[in-house]
């Protein structure tokens, strides 16, 4: 995985010290080929302690090996064909914005492809696989994937529901057991009323499934399987632009590995597009 991609998904949640290192290694990565880490220290105003945790949070024993993550990163980064991601303005024209928004989303769904293992996706769709009755919970935008990810499974004939209200999710969590999976979708991973459901579930022996954020998080250490989505800054604020587009892709590889691995899914998912075929035709 980039570090560049894993320094982008942990953004959000990083400290002062570790955000000054993350700005300066997204910004001028191409500097620290030439820094010791006492050079780093002091070209991102933090201290060299600093500068060692936060190669070891990004998943490397020291400095040296994040100093060789970089250089690897910024030679993948000067192999790509894309033009360079530039933000949108209000002197934008529609064409411009467009092309923009075409160009965030590609890069969004790059970025989603390298943080998710085949392992996880394996993972997350013997989950699915296993279960008896499936609840997705989430909240606010968030939950129209919530609602996407349950029409799919209900196409392979998995029964699934989708939850917003808090309180009907508890009431049908009470209902669930051992066989059954609770599918969170969060931006964060530390929402208080999804994580308490969470644990509503675990308490009745659920499994868990999280479509959440890169990084260590209450949601990701509860779930049996996350698969990790993009929350970075968004086009317009609080758009959820995106960070949809993020949790879409993840649940179109998901809902089509689920549909191939099994031929009687596949029939069903033909059985429920002729059904909607007679059903707008009448």
């Amino acid at each position: 995985m980039s570090t560049f991609v894993k320094i982008k998904a942990l953004r959000p949640s990083l400290s002062n010290s570790e955000a000054k290192l993350a700005d300066f290694t997204l910004n001028s990565g191409d500097k620290i080929r030439a820094l010791s880490s006492v050079e780093l220290a002091r070209e991102a105003g933090v201290s060299q302690s600093s500068v060692v945790k936060f190669a070891q949070k990004l998943g490397y024993k020291g400095f040296p090996a994040f100093k060789l993550a970089v250089v690897d990163a910024l030679n993948e980064q000067a192999d790509t064909s894309l033009p360079i991601d530039e933000l949108i303005s209000s002197n934008d024209s529609i064409e411009l914005i467009a092309d923009k928004l075409q160009l965030k989303q590609q890069n969004v769904i790059s970025e989603t492809r390298k943080l998710n293992s085949a392992k996880q996706f394996e993972c997350a769709i013997q989950l699915v696989k296993n279960a008896r009755k499936v609840i997705v919970c989430a909240l606010g935008s968030t939950f129209t994937m919530a609602q996407d990810l349950t029409w799919k499974l209900q196409k392979l004939g998995i029964p699934a529901i989708a939850q917003v209200d808090e309180i009907s999710a508890s009431s049908f969590i009470a209902t669930m057991g051992k066989d059954d999976l609770l599918i969170v979708i969060s931006n964060t991973g530390t929402s208080k009323s999804l994580l308490t459901l969470t644990n509503q579930a675990l308490d009745n022996d659920c499994k868990c499934l999280a479509i959440s954020r890169y990084g260590n998080h209450a949601l990701a250490e509860m779930a049996d399987a996350t698969l990790y989505c993009i929350n970075e800054g968004e086009p317009l604020k609080h758009s959820g632009m995106l960070s949809r587009t993020s949790q879409a892709y993840l649940i179109d590889v998901l809902f089509t590995s689920l549909a191939q691995s099994n031929l009687h899914w596949q029939k069903r998912v033909d059985k429920a597009n002729e059904n909607m075929q007679v059903l707008r035709s009448e």
